[in-house]
């Protein structure tokens, strides 16, 4: 049995309803690469395949992202909780994060954009939609190629609940047998 149920904090709900993994998001404007986690976003479609996220203006990613149209999503693994958080607790204005945390830049295929060798996945991204930016800072994207490592099939990932805090994922339980629809 649950016990009962007390008032919380709106802003703090996200601790409960995060929806992804945390990723790591390279970008490049002007010869110049920038990395930066990012815990929220949402995925919009499967086909074409879009998803969207909220990145503040005040980010150094922000103006790159925004003028270059692109930018990659990488997600980490839980062996990569130290650099995601010094990532996301550093300033591309103040620091090469490549560099710093000493992640090999790898080349994209249709994005101007470097992957981060280290990381588990990385989706090359367009930007396909920026009527939120403006107003919302919401941008949504198209993912254009992904490239995924063979092993482990399931990684353990980063889910940030606030509060300098993280959950993992890694564990599988399947209930293939009670889906009709899978794909």
């Amino acid at each position: 049995m649950n016990s009962p149920k007390k008032d919380f904090p709106v802003s703090q709900a996200r601790r409960f309803l995060e929806p992804g993994p945390v990723v790591l998001i390279s970008s490049r404007w002007n010869g110049r690469d920038n990395i930066m986690t990012l815990g929220w976003y949402t995925i919009l479609e499967f086909t074409p395949s879009l998803w969207g996220a909220m990145i503040s203006s005040g980010n150094c990613s922000y103006e790159m992202i925004r003028r270059s149209g692109q930018c990659i999503v990488n997600l980490p693994t839980v062996d990569q909780i130290d650099t995601v958080s010094r990532i996301g607790n550093s300033s591309g204005d103040e620091i090469d994060k490549f560099d710093e945390y000493d992640l090999t830049k790898a080349r994209a295929d249709y994005v101007d954009a470097p992957t981060i060798a280290e990381c588990h996945a990385s989706f090359e991204c367009r930007l396909y939609d920026d009527t939120l930016v403006a107003s919302r800072n919401f941008f949504i994207f198209e993912i254009v190629k992904a490239r995924v490592a063979e092993r482990p099939v399931h990684p353990k990932t980063l889910h940030y609940i606030g509060g300098g805090a993280f959950i993992t994922a890694g564990n599988v339980t399947s209930r293939k047998a009670l889906f009709t629809k899978v794909t």
